[in-house]
């Protein structure tokens, strides 16, 4: 019995040993793998970082290829365009020495075909950097062109503010190439013009009793029928009215043959054309003057001296400052030139004012006439500080009013009003008058600028236009004309009667130096018939202009 049970317990103790080395065993092995397992996944991390640090390397060498591609690309391109330039100078300077040894008809010829070329309007590329400028006023609110004038309406002086720069039309630009031309840029002297011609169909045609059936319609007086409106010649010189530092001068003489020649006509100087001879065509000199600019006085004086032009009207005798080929009955019959001294001062950013005297209007200094008196004329231009408004008002002739060849009493205003860059409007209204005005001719006054009344004593006239402009395209805008005159005694057209006036036209510039203006317009006279010769109360008339300059 002892001898089992010590089997037994002998058993026993060997099946516990024998289970205790296995487990034993058994956690060994799994030690083992658990650090097997360890150091493979130390190992993948390792060579997983080892692969992340080759990826960033290459990444970074092919950055660093890509800049210095990029860098050798601006490097290529930068030389390329340095080439280029120095190319087109070489270039330019190769076509300049030529243009030195061509006869000057020769470079008028390839000027004029180069600015046929050019267009009239080139707007700057959106992200374009501003040009510098030396101009110490904002900006001009216009274009110009297509719109005739980029300034707000002044008259009887340059602008005080702009440097006066003119880009040279095509006989400037022959003379800037040619031999003196670097002479002829540091004189600032320069010598340009155009040619204006017109055409016309007009419904009336009882020509039995004169020529003149389109009047009071100007300056297309006769109707269906081709017209030259102007030939005029500049030489003039702009003072640099931008600089404060010290005085500047100009000057301007015009020269001016046409038909158009009938409406700028002062009695005593080549008046004989239109008041003796009754000539369709003829030569006048409407501007004859000298500008000194002073900076010292507010911020800016300019004194003009000769013969000028009126200084108030939204329309001008000119062609190319004129916003359609007709004018306005209110245009066609007011003063016209005038000869003395005048000032233009700018006080500040908003208010110009202009003082003068002359001796009177339409009338040469030496010429015996009533009107040939001392007349003095007092402008006053305000603009608001947005540059979105411009009123223009004074008093621009005033003496005793004695009954004279044109000596009319004048008190007009302009108000303009910009609404944004492609449409704008203007205003203008006069009221002008004479003092015992006589109905037949005189020995004092034995012609009149317009006509004489039907009724001796006062004779008042009074009227007022607008005009409304609406940019269509870079080169073009459209215009809409209505005016109202009443010509109580028939002192400017010959009928006591009123107007209303309509037009509507279209201004196109084709390219740099040449303008077209076609037109449709309607006049009524409500009193009496004034059209046709005095035959028909209305009138239709289709009327286009084309300016050629040079």
């Amino acid at each position: 019995m002892n001898t089992k049970k010590c089997l037994i317990t002998i058993v026993s103790v060997l099946l516990m040993t024998a289970v205790m080395h296995a487990q034993e065993a058994s956690d060994l092995t799994a030690e083992k793998q658990l650090a097997q397992r360890k150091a493979e996944l130390d190992a993948r991390e390792k060579a997983l970082n080892e692969r992340e640090k080759t990826l960033a390397e290459k990444e970074r060498a092919t950055a660093s290829s890509t800049l210095r591609s990029r860098e050798k690309g601006k490097a290529k391109a930068k030389h390329q365009q340095t080439i280029a330039q120095s190319q087109e100078e070489q270039a330019k300077a190769t076509r300049a020495e030529k243009k030195l040894h061509e006869p000057f008809l020769k470079r008028l010829d390839e000027a004029m075909l180069e600015q046929l070329g050019t267009p009239a309007y080139t707007p700057p590329a959106p992200d374009a950097t501003p040009a510098p400028t030396t101009r110490r006023i904002p900006p001009a609110p216009f274009d110009s062109p297509p719109f005739p004038n980029g300034e707000w309406q002044i008259g009887g002086s340059t602008i005080i503010g702009d440097p006066g720069e003119l880009a040279p039309y095509p006989l400037m630009q022959a003379l800037y190439e040619g031999p003196g031309g670097e002479a002829w840029k540091q004189s600032k002297v320069q010598i340009y013009g155009w040619v204006n011609f017109s055409g016309n169909i007009s419904t009336s045609h009882n020509t039995s009793r004169g020529p003149n059936a389109n009047a009071p319609l100007v300056y297309d007086i006769r109707p269906n029928r081709m017209e030259l409106n102007q030939i005029v010649l500049y030489l003039e010189r702009l003072p640099n009215e931008a600089q404060i530092d010290h005085i500047d001068w100009g000057f301007r003489i015009s020269a001016l043959y046409g038909l158009d020649y009938r409406f700028t006509t002062t009695r005593g100087f080549f008046s004989d054309q239109l008041l003796k001879h009754n000539s369709y065509y003829g030569f006048d000199m409407p501007m004859v003057y000298f500008d000194l600019y002073i900076p010292y006085v507010f911020q800016g004086m300019n004194i003009r001296i000769g013969r000028i032009i009126s200084e108030p009207d939204i329309e001008a005798q000119l062609a190319p400052n004129n916003l359609m080929a007709s004018h306005s009955l209110l245009y066609g019959f007011d003063p016209y030139c005038q000869e003395g001294i005048f000032t233009t001062t700018k006080i500040n950013d908003q208010w110009t004012i202009q003082a003068g005297i002359s001796n009177g209007n339409d009338v040469a200094i030496w010429q015996d006439d009533p009107g040939n008196q001392p007349t003095g004329t007092v402008m006053v231009q305000w603009t608001s500080p947005n540059q979105m408004d411009s009123v223009y008002v004074g008093d621009n002739a005033f003496n005793n009013g004695k009954f004279g060849y044109n000596n009319l009493q004048q008190i007009v205003g302009t108000w303009t009003h910009k609404f944004n860059d492609k449409i704008y409007t203007a205003t203008e209204a006069w009221y002008m008058y004479m003092n015992d005005a006589k109905s037949a001719p005189t020995s004092e006054v034995p012609f009149q600028s317009g006509s004489f009344p039907v009724r001796d004593g006062y004779a008042p006239e009074w009227a007022v236009v607008n005009y409304t402009m609406f940019r269509v395209a870079r080169n073009a805008f459209f215009t809409v004309r209505n005016e109202y005159m009443n010509d109580k005694v028939g002192s400017r057209t010959g009928h006591a009667t009123q107007y209303s006036e309509h037009a509507i036209g279209l201004t196109y510039w084709p390219d740099k130096i040449i303008t077209i203006r076609p037109e449709l317009r309607f006049d009524h006279a409500y009193d009496t018939n004034a059209y046709d010769n005095g035959t028909k109360r209305s009138q239709f008339a289709f009327i286009t202009d084309v300016i050629y300059h040079f």
